[in-house]
């Protein structure tokens, strides 16, 4: 107990304020506001509309909405590289060069690993605005994938909802999979970026876990012989995508082709939002727009211990 409320029993006690993270250490998503902050745009693959043309393609508004509760001060917008609707040249249409201010968006790729057909799309509709934007990398590799995507078999019924924590227990029933391909799409980098991914998974769940391109059927029939040779009876594909890259009727025909099961692919959610907001913390923390706090930017301590001695 503190000895001055034993002194004084109706003096209230010190307030003991959080101590502010400054330097490397600094919490990554935070931002002092200020005008001129940079657009986050975030850049949708395919069109505005689902496969079938009937519905509304949601993966850009629903990551729009969670990253504002990451970046409340900024403006977040969408744009899709294809179609008519909520085009991507639309959204930096107006991000033009402004004398005084560095930056005026900064555009995140909606894609888990490089993408040459994104990167295109987003450097012609770039060029054709000649916005003043800077264009991060996409959503991966990055460790919290391999976490969505623990959570995407799991919500299937595939693999625990648990880590494994390096304990191999065989599965319980015939829905449980006892081995996982990590579908890519976009070519040997991608596969490369979904291999870190599927480390990763492989350690929470225990069982054998390797990627392979969606888009080559000759890479999954390889893989899949790779997990028959392992042991594997019951295997499952889990797209490391958003959606839209790879659509849901062909995930379910490559399943079908080579007799196993897939999960959902990743689509829209709060980690992949946070990890979206990173992406533009990294930006604005390169260009100096996000500081380091100094010593006289600290709010002034208060409570009884702090008052000033008369």
């Amino acid at each position: 107990m503190n000895p001055d409320s034993m002194q004084n029993p109706d003096r209230l006690p010190p307030r003991d304020l959080p101590r502010r993270r400054s330097g490397r250490h600094r919490n990554p998503l935070s931002f002092d506001s200020s005008v001129g902050t940079p657009t986050l745009v975030l850049g949708v693959p395919g069109t505005a509309r689902d496969d079938s043309g009937d519905g509304a393609n949601p993966i850009g508004p629903q990551m729009c909405d969670l990253i504002r509760s990451y970046r409340p001060e900024v403006t977040i917008r969408y744009g899709c590289t294809g179609g008519d609707e909520h085009r991507l040249v639309d959204a930096l249409a107006d991000l033009t060069p402004v004398e005084g201010r560095p930056l005026a968006g900064v555009v995140v790729p909606l894609v888990t690993a490089p993408h040459p057909a994104m990167n295109r799309a987003i450097a012609s509709a770039v060029e054709a605005t000649r916005a003043n934007v800077r264009v991060t990398d996409g959503l991966g590799p990055h460790p919290m994938l391999a976490e969505v995507l623990h959570l995407r078999l799991a919500e299937a019924g595939y693999v625990r909802a648990d880590r494994m924590r390096l304990i191999s227990v065989v599965a319980p029933n015939t829905m449980m999979t006892d081995g996982v391909v990590v579908g890519a799409a976009g070519g040997d980098e991608a596969v490369s970026a979904a291999g870190v991914t599927a480390v990763l998974l492989a350690a929470r769940l225990g069982i054998t876990v390797l990627p392979a391109d969606l888009e080559n059927e000759a890479s999954v029939e390889a893989v899949m012989g790779q997990l028959r040779q392992a042991g594997c009876v019951r295997p499952v594909i889990a797209p490391s995508v958003l959606g839209p890259e790879f659509p849901p009727d062909r995930l379910v025909a490559l399943a079908e082709r080579f007799g196993a099961r897939a999960c959902a692919p990743l689509g829209a959610g709060s980690t992949l939002a946070k990890i979206a907001a990173l992406r533009y913390a990294e930006v604005l923390n390169s260009l100096g727009i996000e500081e380091s706090p100094t010593a006289e930017d600290l709010p002034a301590p208060t409570g009884s211990r702090h008052r000033p001695e008369n």
